[in-house]
């Protein structure tokens, strides 16, 4: 079947899966676009319930996210940080105050009985995105991190140590018992969309957490869309993050050849930066086709130019 893109299923991260998400929002606009946010680095900290991708994804397509920083608000100020210290308490993750009134709506919600995709569908319509983010799952899902210092949690791993240790492997933790949120389902299935799209976000901290609850791979699979995958890796090397760190010490390329092996099973088509062109033809040898232009996105209209192309990619694909 040659897949259409009137409707988009986007499978995003945070803040570099953000960026094609934007575009895709501007792209597609409202109604046309369904993001499905990565849980798997939710976590509980100074008693709140903190969902990073989900808070980055609403900041980012509402245009209030933190460009200098790269997460968080733009415009914040860091009082309770600042009180916290004074106080003794752990500030290595940062709480700004606008931030943590998201945070305190969020667990008050939770605390009254409220599951997590109607939290982040109330926050979504204050935030004026109504129906476009939705978590992963409503399930408790744990990113662990295993290493040359031990398991750590995502967010010690990835804020605290700052990505420092040697990765030996990465778990989901309850993620066998996890459902796909009802949003999440009712987004692939009814009546289901023209194109998913695999936001530039890094596969082991924010793809593979969506693709390891139950039935989603399976759900994929029997798709008649086409599933895109736009490489978040550029010569070998990611944009931000540490995909390629975390690739090569778990003993593989860090090319985007190991990002088509990655997803060889769901992939219909893989988009890669021009600087890796000349690998294209051996990945089609594959059997995936590939779209090469500029993934790297330093604008608004890249992101718009990057999802526009996307989608043009997966109009033309056909999947058996």
């Amino acid at each position: 079947m040659r897949g259409g893109a009137e409707r988009v299923v986007a499978l995003s991260g945070g803040v570099g899966g953000a960026k094609l998400a934007l575009g895709l929002h501007r792209l597609v606009g409202e109604g046309g676009l369904a993001i499905i946010a990565n849980t798997g680095d939710d976590f509980v900290h100074h008693g709140l319930h903190i969902s990073p991708d989900v808070d980055t994804l609403i900041y980012t397509l509402a245009g209030l996210n933190n460009r200098e920083l790269g997460w968080g608000r733009e415009g914040e100020t860091w009082s309770y940080m600042e009180a916290c210290a004074e106080l003794g308490l752990e500030t290595w993750f940062r709480l700004g105050d606008h931030d943590l009134a998201v945070h305190v709506l969020r667990t008050l919600r939770l605390k009254e009985g409220a599951t997590l995709s109607e939290v982040t569908a109330e926050l979504c319509a204050r935030f004026g995105l109504p129906g476009l983010i939705w978590p992963m799952s409503d399930d408790p899902v744990s990113t662990m991190v295993e290493t040359d210092q031990g398991v750590l949690p995502f967010q010690e791993y990835f804020v605290r140590h700052r990505c420092a240790p040697v990765v030996r492997a990465v778990h989901y933790r309850g993620a066998e018992r996890a459902r796909p949120s009802g949003r999440f389902l009712t987004a692939l299935r009814d009546p289901g969309p023209g194109a998913v799209v695999v936001c530039p976000s890094n596969p082991f901290l924010s793809i593979l957490p969506i693709l390891s609850l139950q039935g989603v791979r399976e759900a994929l699979g029997e798709l008649r869309a086409p599933l895109v995958v736009v490489s978040p890796v550029v010569g070998g090397e990611a944009i931000k993050g540490p995909t390629a760190k975390m690739m090569r010490e778990l003993g593989m390329d860090s090319g985007v050849e190991a990002i088509a092996a990655l997803y060889a099973d769901l992939a219909d088509g893989l988009v890669i930066d021009a600087a890796d062109a000349a690998l294209a033809p051996v990945i089609e040898r594959s059997g995936i086709p590939v779209l090469v232009t500029d993934t790297v996105m330093h604008t608004l209209q890249d992101r718009i130019d990057l999802a526009a192309a996307t989608l043009r990619f997966a109009a033309t694909l056909e999947r058996g």
